[in-house]
């Protein structure tokens, strides 16, 4: 069985205010053009369809003219979509009859009942097991398991078992995902490979922007990656993942394609940081024609000018590139512990880490107890906010 793994499109995604519409659409034409290249038995896309879960119209058509595209590239193949924690679970659910009449297959919950709909068999290449995203406390106990051992008993072919899960799992490498502490990823708890079960021969994971396989998984469990660049600090490649497995029990094996970006996200300077004057001239030295969205890394004795964002502003005002933020980083100040905060780095700073400055700043030693308690609340914020 061959496979296309995808995940976190974000469709709908802002850029600081800047309309990415054009870059997505030209990535999901690259999608129906691997399709067409590659011909895969099955499509999986893990989750993070959109980047909100209330998308507007339009970023919801782009998606299904999309789907469409993507169908009669290969119009045999079926399209497997699963909810992420970034969409609307019902709004996967809607319309989950009548996207079967061109093998697409959309699953936003885990149903009550009639779980057996989250088992997806494609005859004579094997069985996909699509999970989507759902909080930890609601996951029924040993569900993937449960799901595996119906899949064993109904492989009488010994054909490929294949799985999805768009979460956490423990000991990846989650380099450019926003925030992430020591609990979570993205508002996401770790979640421990061990309790995703045996029996599958791939584990088609999503939530996790840097393509990788999982340790200790056997090369048997891997995250796709973004198509698409979402933040400034994914630095590398982007990529979708072609797998193939000849039969039950055998290794997968995996390739990847590279998405073009066509407006890349850059920092200047590339590593460390520039001071306001440094920064300006790299900024007025970026090439005139090049497409690109631009953050600068400053380093500061105390506050930039007042003036410091219009300035950057009319050095791009004739370029292509986009002007997006100032990175502030403060030099420390030694002769006063109470560090003080710009509104742009309280607005990039995780939650957690304002909470312990705070409580450093206070005098209060901000604890294990502390720190649990805090992701507990932030957790129930995230999910309430998500509904």
């Amino acid at each position: 069985m061959k496979i296309l793994h995808t995940s976190d499109w974000h469709l709908g995604h802002v850029l600081y205010n800047y309309d990415r519409t054009e870059e997505q659409a030209a990535m999901l034409l690259k999608m129906a053009d691997i399709v067409r290249e590659e011909k895969p038995d099955v499509f999986l896309l893990c989750g993070d369809v959109y980047h909100t879960s209330q998308p507007s119209a339009a970023v919801q058509t782009m998606f299904a003219n999309a789907v469409v595209k993507i169908h009669d590239s290969n119009p045999t193949m079926p399209i497997i979509i699963t909810a992420g924690n970034h969409d609307s679970s019902s709004k996967h659910e809607i319309f989950r009859v009548p996207w079967t009449a061109l093998h697409v297959y959309t699953i936003g919950s885990i149903p009550a009942e009639r779980r057996d709909d989250l088992i997806v068999e494609i005859p004579g290449k094997g069985f996909v097991i699509a999970v989507p995203y759902v909080n930890e406390r609601n996951l029924p106990e040993g569900l993937f398991q449960q799901l595996l051992d119906d899949v064993a008993e109904r492989n009488t072919q010994n054909l490929p078992v294949i799985m999805t899960a768009h979460t956490t799992v423990s000991n990846c490498d989650y380099t450019g995902n926003d925030n992430t502490t020591d609990y979570t990823v993205g508002g996401i708890d770790y979640y421990d490979l061990k309790k995703m079960g045996t029996g599958y021969d791939y584990l088609a994971l999503g939530h996790i922007h840097h393509a990788q396989f999982i340790k200790g998984s056997d090369h048997r469990a891997r995250y796709s990656g973004t198509p698409l660049p979402i933040s400034f600090d994914e630095t590398f490649k982007h990529t979708v993942s072609i797998v193939e497995v000849d039969k039950h029990g055998e290794q997968p094996k995996v390739r990847e394609i590279e998405i073009p970006i066509q407006r890349p996200l850059v920092t200047l300077p590339a590593r460390g940081a520039a001071t306001w004057e440094e920064a300006k001239k790299l900024l007025a030295d970026f090439p005139d024609d090049e497409e690109a969205y631009i953050r600068l890394n400053v380093e500061v004795e105390d506050f930039l000018p007042v003036e410091a964002n219009n300035e950057a502003h009319m050095l791009t005002e004739k370029k292509k590139c986009r002007f997006c933020l100032i990175n502030v980083q403060r030099k420390a100040d030694r002769k006063n512990d109470i560090q003080t905060m710009s509104v742009q780095e309280f607005k990039t700073e995780h939650p957690i880490d304002i909470a312990k400055r705070y409580a450093k700043d206070m005098g209060i030693e901000f604890n294990d107890d502390m720190k649990e308690l805090f992701e507990e609340a932030l957790t129930d914020v995230n999910q309430e906010s998500r509904q």
